[in-house]
């Protein structure tokens, strides 16, 4: 999903003189504590509408991430492609990612396994059966809460990195929702240790990780071609299948009309960190270009994009369910 929020500050109200400062990110803590329970009550029908009639709300607004996410899709579909039909269909999208993710908890296991369909499930299989440890490296494409929830229901455990959220409060409500569904959560900050040494520890024996890895996060950005033009991706998940000696197999989602798919792309070869991850890249392209709709990113991907117009900005979103990738490799590089 999205970087985690800044902790800003709204002066507001108050006597006069005394300016009352609003701490937004604990109003973003409230709402979705609300949401939670509000959207698991209403039937799904009801709850569908109301989350695509706030998607459309957003695309007439057309706030900044609105805009970016329209930048970003003129990159990656052929000219003359209708962009604002596609922006609206990605906000939906994007709507239909936070229904369910709010209801995922009560989502029956036959929904969640019978209603996804892999393609190349075996790849994954095989990888796993081997014991050298897994490395699933996707980009913000579909639903992956819902993937891992597939994962752990399947009978694979897994292990993923969480940004960390302000407040607290918000941080640890996603870190137990994440937990409840089965995965293995650590923080990419602010843990007992360095989140790589726990990832290769993981892998080393024979489990495995899912890394959101197609946006970089900080410093230490391998540079790569995607889309045409030269951007930065995390070193994280090349960079702990050198050292490890695990198997790095990208993954592409998306959604179908009643459920799910996803695609499990050939393992990248061992080669340098920089060969490794533009091959993830070259993967990560070449889903988002089937299916442009489902690809849920309302930031700056490459560095020469203009910024946003200025405007009303769209509300905060949470940190990345499935995790930073870039961290560890910079703990890799010690």
């Amino acid at each position: 999903m999205a970087p985690s929020p800044p902790r800003r500050t709204r002066w507001s109200g108050g006597r006069p003189g005394q300016p009352r400062p609003v701490d937004l990110s604990r109003l973003a803590d409230l709402a979705y504590a609300a949401g939670w329970r509000l959207v698991r009550w209403l039937p799904e029908p009801l709850a569908r509408a109301l989350f695509t009639l706030a998607a459309d709300l957003a695309w007439r607004r057309d706030g900044r991430g609105t805009r970016r996410l329209r930048s970003n899709l003129a990159r990656v579909v052929p000219s003359g492609t209708d962009l604002d039909a596609l922006t609206r269909a990605a906000l939906r999208s994007y709507a239909r990612y936070w229904l369910e993710v709010f209801r995922l908890q009560d989502m029956p296991r036959e929904r969640i396994v019978g209603r996804m369909r892999v393609l190349d499930e075996h790849r994954l299989r095989d990888a796993y059966a081997t014991g050298r440890g897994v490395i699933l490296a996707l980009p913000h494409l579909g639903n992956w809460d819902h993937a891992g929830a597939w994962l752990v229901a399947t009978g694979v455990p897994f292990t993923t990195v969480a940004e960390r959220l302000r407040p607290e409060s918000l941080f640890d409500r996603f870190v137990a929702f994440r937990r409840a569904l089965g995965m293995e959560v650590i923080p990419l900050t602010g843990g007992a240790e360095p989140p790589f040494a726990l990832l290769a520890e993981r892998l080393r024996a024979g489990g495995m990780l899912c890394l959101v890895a197609e946006r970089d996060f900080g410093a230490g950005g391998v540079p790569v071609r995607f889309f045409g033009a030269t951007t930065t991706m995390p070193a994280g998940p090349a960079a702990l299948a050198l050292r490890t000696g695990a198997i790095l197999l990208p993954v592409t989602l998306w959604f179908d009309r009643d459920g799910w798919s996803a695609r499990i792309h050939p393992a990248v070869p061992p080669a340098t960190v920089a060969r490794m991850t533009q091959t993830l890249a070259d993967a990560f392209a070449a889903g988002i270009a089937a299916h442009p709709a489902d690809w849920h990113m309302l930031q700056r991907v490459w560095p020469d994009a203009a910024p946003a117009a200025a405007g009303p900005a769209d509300p905060p979103g949470p940190a990345d369910p499935v995790g930073a990738a870039g961290e560890p490799a910079r703990e890799a590089a010690r």
